[in-house]
C-alpha cells in the first residue's frame, strides 16, 4: 500500500503530500470515536505541516487533533487501514518524539 501512495513522489514533502491525499480521499469521513472519554464526530481531515489533523466536533466545541494520535472506534471507518500505513511510514522516516 505504501508503494501505491508513493509511486510519483519525490522526497519527503512530495511522499508526505502523498499519503496525506490518500488518506484523505480513501477514509470515510464522517465518523465518530471517543477522546478522553467523550463521543467526538471526525468531519474532515487537513494537512497542517507534516500532519495530518482530524478536525473534531463534540457539541458546539471543535478541536484539531493529529490523525495519528487519535483513537480509532471499533469497528475502525472505511479506509483506516490508510491511516496505518501513514503511522507506519511516520515511524520509519520521522520518529515522533
Amino acid at each position: 500500500m505504501l508503494q501505491e501512495a508513493l509511486v510519483d513522489a519525490y522526497g519527503e514533502y512530495e511522499e508526505r503530500t502523498a499519503l496525506h491525499t490518500i488518506v484523505e480521499d480513501r477514509l470515510q469521513l464522517p465518523f465518530t470515536t471517543r477522546v478522553l472519554g467523550i463521543a467526538v464526530t471526525v468531519e474532515r481531515l487537513e494537512s497542517r505541516g507534516p500532519c495530518l489533523t482530524a478536525l473534531c466536533r463534540a457539541g458546539t466545541h471543535r478541536q484539531p487533533i493529529d490523525l495519528l494520535d487519535l483513537p480509532l472506534p471499533t469497528p475502525p471507518p472505511i479506509g483506516a487501514e490508510w491511516i496505518a500505513v501513514l503511522r507506519h511510514y511516520d515511524s520509519c522516516w520521522s520518529p515522533r518524539s
